[in-house]
């Protein structure tokens, strides 16, 4: 109790100095950090999730603020900080790995406000599943496949913004995902994750989503503001057989593959030479 009182006492502090235009102070980042490495070593999952709801007490109000777009927490290594190029959209990002039950991500869409319009915030809330994250649907804030998001780029398509993302996903102990997604606002304002804008050979995709076995590495970047690469993905035989067959997945290979925006599409392009420059223009 004596945590907990102590926490809501750090986020009142936090909105008084806040909301005078300050930005946060070193006091803030060091709970912050102590929280969440509180959570590595913790066992117990009921304690993980205890100390998780203190986080997301902090970051709500830090999302909230005057000051979440001219600030970034230093030294906090578990928490994914990334702002958009144009400067519209903030995207905060965590996971908390638990023992007896799925791993759990945590999501902050913080965009902008213009005019008359105010600041959105936008909560998600998501875990690892069984089945895989599809490419033929949207969506919403409500059913979230979860990931960690790590490069935004906006882009136009009709005249509207929209947001490229690159985001990872743990899976499970058998697959690992790369995720390219779309973020886009509704006419009322709400959030749209997923657009048909992927076109790879004659399927035309809402996401790429990149599954690979965890012991690989797969590379998923921003090149430029027109171009995405990433590993070729070779296929291999999981060691697990079954009477089913041999399971596959995907794992790095030696050549790279990627998406190219032309009139607000995002066409696959195979077998790209990184060297060559113009390859993005």
């Amino acid at each position: 109790m004596k945590i907990r009182h102590y926490l809501i006492i750090i986020v009142f502090l936090f909105f008084s100095v806040t909301s005078e235009g300050q930005t946060p102070g070193r006091d803030i980042a060091l709970v912050l950090e102590n929280l969440f490495e509180g959570i590595l070593n913790t066992k117990e999952d009921q304690e993980k999730l205890r100390i998780n709801d203190s986080i997301r007490l902090i970051i709500g109000a830090y999302a909230e603020s005057d000051t979440v777009f001219i600030h970034n927490f230093t030294n906090i290594r578990y928490l994914g900080q990334i702002t958009s190029p144009d400067s519209q959209l903030k995207i905060l990002t965590w996971n908390l790995f638990l023992r007896n039950s799925p791993n759990r991500y945590f999501c902050y869409f913080i965009r902008k406000g213009e005019k008359k319009v105010p600041k959105r915030v936008f909560v998600l809330t998501g875990q690892n599943r069984d089945e895989p994250v599809r490419t033929d649907i949207t969506y919403s804030a409500n059913d979230w496949y979860g990931a960690l998001y790590y490069a935004v780029q906006p882009f136009r398509v009709d005249r509207k913004v929209n947001y490229i993302l690159l985001g990872f996903d743990y899976g499970n102990l058998l697959i690992s995902r790369k995720i390219i997604d779309v973020l886009c606002f509704t006419p009322e304002g709400e959030i749209v994750l997923g657009k048909d804008c992927f076109i790879r050979e004659q399927e035309v995709k809402f996401r790429e989503v990149l599954e690979y076995s965890p012991e690989g590495v797969v590379s998923l970047r921003l090149h430029n503001r027109r171009l995405i690469i990433f590993d070729q993905l070779a296929v291999v035989k999981n060691s697990n057989d079954n009477d089913n067959g041999m399971e596959q997945y995907g794992a790095s290979g030696l050549t790279f593959d990627g998406y190219k925006l032309k009139n607000g599409t995002w066409r696959f392009v195979p077998d790209i030479d990184i060297r060559n420059v113009n390859q993005g223009k």
